[in-house]
């Protein structure tokens, strides 16, 4: 069983931490409480932060001449340079983080489905889009399509319901939080240990991205450590910021397989190929051929198996097959 970093994660403070949401509730989130043993939790009221009380006035995101404001209707309060403010300061202070959780759909927090109306006084709103406070968070933090930043994974606890979002979420927590560890104690030992480790994972998520950091890691023009650790870090989130697609999946478990080949019977390999083909009509969880293959790892005594992320890339009682009903894709 691996040992695991804890990551840094920065969430709304309504979602189980304090009585703040405008009408002075709290939400219990399952899976934000469940995570408290695992991470290290750095809860945020950004509205609280901004003087306002518990219970309060409702705020929404508004469009006035043709730039969005962040508006109390009851009160004709704007508090839209405020919330800048602090997402500004707060972001400077923050230190690392290794991934954020927001309220969904929160004027604030929300990062997406956030409503936007036409005045402080419409009855419909006129669109959707992203809260001032996650919206920093996102222009901050998330990834750029361009490849110009990568970053940390960025959530809502609604989409966190889904099965395929919430794994990749926390294969990308835990990771990001491990290699947070390596850079901060050095070394190019520690860096090529850590992408051998890593390597499965690397392969399901974006074989290009992992050839890349291959080549970084082996460092022939012989760069400053760095600079080195810097570049891997970038390419590290970027190959992790989609989700790795089912053949890709496969694929690595195939890979896994051709270690421990020959010292299996024919009704072992039977049984395996039969669990990749319920993994791939949606049948079993990935984790049923992985245990599979971390069984082997131990019997025969490969070491690259038992070390490899992929086959447990978070802590084992944080595996939940609940799912939304919405569907496993993004």
């Amino acid at each position: 069983m691996r040992t695991f970093t804890r990551p840094r994660v920065v969430v709304s403070k309504c979602l189980g931490f304090a009585r703040c949401r405008y009408n002075g509730a709290v939400l219990t989130d399952e899976f934000v409480a469940r995570l408290k043993a695992h991470v290290g939790f750095v809860p945020v009221c950004p509205e609280m932060e901004v003087g306002l009380g518990c219970p309060r006035d409702p705020i929404r995101v508004v469009l006035r001449g043709g730039r969005r404001r962040l508006v109390q209707p009851a009160t004709g309060r704007d508090l839209s340079d405020e919330m800048r403010s602090f997402a500004a300061r707060f972001l400077d202070s923050v230190g690392e983080a290794d991934g954020f959780i927001l309220k969904s759909r929160s004027p604030s927090c929300g990062i997406k489905d956030v409503k936007v109306y036409s005045g402080p006084q419409a009855d419909v709103p006129r669109g959707v889009d992203r809260g001032f406070f996650g919206g920093a968070v996102l222009e901050r933090f998330s990834d750029l399509p361009d490849g110009r930043r990568a970053g940390v994974p960025v959530e809502d606890e609604g989409r966190m319901n889904n099965f395929i979002l919430r794994e990749h979420f926390l294969t990308r927590l835990f990771a990001m939080a491990s290699f947070r560890q390596v850079l901060r104690k050095g070394g190019m030992r520690r860096l090529v240990k850590f992408h051998a480790e890593n390597k499965g994972l690397l392969m399901a998520c974006n074989q290009a991205q992992m050839r890349q950091l291959g080549r970084l890691v082996a460092n022939p023009n012989h760069l400053p450590e760095e600079e080195v650790f810097a570049a891997y870090r970038q390419g590290l989130a970027r190959a992790l910021a989609r989700p790795p697609r089912p053949a890709g999946l496969l694929n690595v478990l195939m890979h896994a397989l051709g270690y421990v080949s020959d010292g299996l019977q024919a009704g072992e390999k039977a049984f395996f190929l039969d669990t990749l083909e319920k993994y791939r009509a949606g049948k079993v969880p990935l984790s049923a051929a992985a245990t599979v293959v971390r069984s082997w790892g131990a019997r025969f005594g490969v070491p690259y198996l038992m070390e490899q992320t992929f086959l447990e890339p978070y802590p084992e009682d944080l595996l939940d097959l609940h799912d939304s009903g919405k569907g496993r894709g993004t």
